[in-house]
């Protein structure tokens, strides 16, 4: 018999956790031809949210848990899972239940007819915020067109693997890590199905949008050096201009005696370029700071105690 693994990742999320587990249980009631395996994540939580854990444990065997000893982010959580997780396929979702798990049944299904890699494009973002459902529209079409690979727009974590999959995402052991784009990098076959996003029910996001701006950052740098290019096609741009201005002004002034008044030119010119330079800068500063975090070889995240999950 197969087992499933489901893979949550959790960050203060003490409330949700009483309907997600009755969910849970529901579930596997009622797709009783597999092994299940339930694989808590729990990333540094500020709450009660380790204790919950522990008590479903108690109550379920079935529920297991891994505890990080701090917060290290919801992609290191996630390299935790694949590391610990032991099912032939492993089913991606978050705490809130807005990855709804009775989208996991069609999931398993196109996974038993050979593909490998089963994702949920959203139909509906739910009562996310006009603004952000744009910026991020917006920021996934950036990113499609600057990256080298292709990113499914719509499509987040909630998704099934196949053990294939994760064992290819285990050696990607990078700290500035964007597990989106690696879905895509490793390949296999993949297959979509659509869901509903729910709302969330208990509790708050913990992605802001400093956080959320800080992910987007991560996605960019980690899947192409396009900004690179577009910093030194930048720097082009100014220099021919500034060029053509300097042979602007000699003419007038040979030719015509014109007297170089242009104090505001030349602060707008210097302003300008100054400012060039510096989105330059702060370009080649992103990719430098990802070298400097990858140099030091430090383990993605820390384990302080885990129990695994019995059948």
């Amino acid at each position: 018999m197969k087992t499933v693994t489901i893979l949550i990742p959790c960050y203060n999320e003490e409330a949700s956790l009483p309907r997600l587990e009755a969910a849970l249980k529901e579930l596997m009631q009622k797709q009783d031809g597999y092994l299940w395996e339930i694989l808590l994540v729990n990333d540094g939580s500020k709450d009660h949210t380790l204790e919950k854990i522990k008590e479903m444990n108690l109550g379920d065997q079935r529920f297991g848990y891994v505890s990080l000893s701090r917060n290290f982010g919801k992609e290191a959580a996630m390299l935790a899972g694949f590391d610990h997780a032991h099912g032939d396929c492993v089913v991606i979702m978050d705490a809130d239940l807005q990855h709804p798990p009775s989208a996991i049944p069609a999931m398993l299904k196109e996974w038993e007819a050979g593909y490998e890699d089963v994702y949920a494009r959203r139909t509906d973002r739910g009562q996310e915020p006009w603004l952000r459902k744009q910026l991020t529209m917006v920021y996934y079409g950036l990113l499609q067109r600057m990256s080298d690979i292709d990113i499914l727009q719509n499509v987040g974590d909630f998704r099934l693997l196949d053990r294939k999959c994760i064992d290819a995402l285990k050696e990607l052991r990078e700290t500035q890590r964007y597990t989106k784009g690696m879905y895509c990098w490793i390949g296999f076959r993949k297959k979509e199905i659509l869901f509903e996003q729910g709302d969330r029910l208990e509790g708050q996001s913990s992605f802001n949008f400093w956080r959320l701006l800080r992910l987007s950052i991560e996605g960019i740098t980690s899947y192409t050096t396009s900004p690179l290019r577009i910093a030194t096609i930048l720097g082009l741009i100014c220099s021919l201009c500034a060029f053509c201005y300097m042979v602007y002004i000699l003419f007038n002034t040979v030719f015509f005696g014109e007297i170089v008044r242009g104090y505001p030119t030349i602060m707008v010119v210097m302003l300008f370029l100054g400012g060039a330079q510096l989105l330059s800068l702060g370009v080649i500063g992103e990719y430098l700071g990802r070298i400097f975090h990858e140099s030091k070889h430090r383990p993605v995240y820390i384990v302080s105690e885990e129990k695994s999950a019995s059948n």
